[in-house]
């Protein structure tokens, strides 16, 4: 059977088989393809209320899939274009706080682990802003990069 002529009902089921989708990103995915007699809302809440859609889940897939390589702030908003509510988004964003640091200098590490350590103000802005655009905080960057040169110069790290 082809994916035109799924009900509404089957194409949510097939976007959650796919990946966990919050309720918003479905609504929007499925509003074009309403018709006459539909009712969306009334899918959702049954969808919602199998634990077919569910917030939680949503979060933690985004967690699982983007925090090893991303900034809290880029998570987050990653999680505000899904429409999901604040509360949760804020208590996600407390858990990865937490663990910004390291989850910084692994992604510094990879990219430029195996250079010398950012010697001219040229390439300290281009590390920062490599950070930077993956959504870790000033504060943080500022942290991995007086680390990697203090690794460099051997005295030692502020992750032990």
């Amino acid at each position: 059977m082809g994916f035109a002529k799924l009900s509404l009902k089957g194409r949510a089921l097939k976007l959650l088989a796919q990946r966990e989708h919050s309720r918003s990103e479905l609504e929007s995915k499925l509003a074009r393809h309403v018709e006459e007699g539909d009712d969306l809302a009334a899918i959702l809440d049954e969808l919602e209320s199998k634990d077919f859609i569910n917030s939680e889940r949503v979060a933690a897939s985004v967690v699982h899939r983007r925090a090893s390589r991303m900034g809290t702030q880029r998570v987050v908003q990653e999680l505000r274009s899904k429409g999901l509510d604040d509360a949760l988004i804020k208590s996600t964003a407390a858990e990865l706080q937490s663990t910004e640091l390291e989850r910084a200098l692994q992604v510094w590490k990879s990219k430029f682990g195996s250079r010398e350590p950012a010697n001219t103000p040229q390439e300290k802005a281009k590390q920062m802003r490599f950070l930077a655009a993956r959504g870790f905080s000033g504060d943080v960057v500022r942290k991995v990069l007086k680390s990697a040169a203090e690794i460099e110069d051997g005295e030692g790290s502020c992750f032990e």
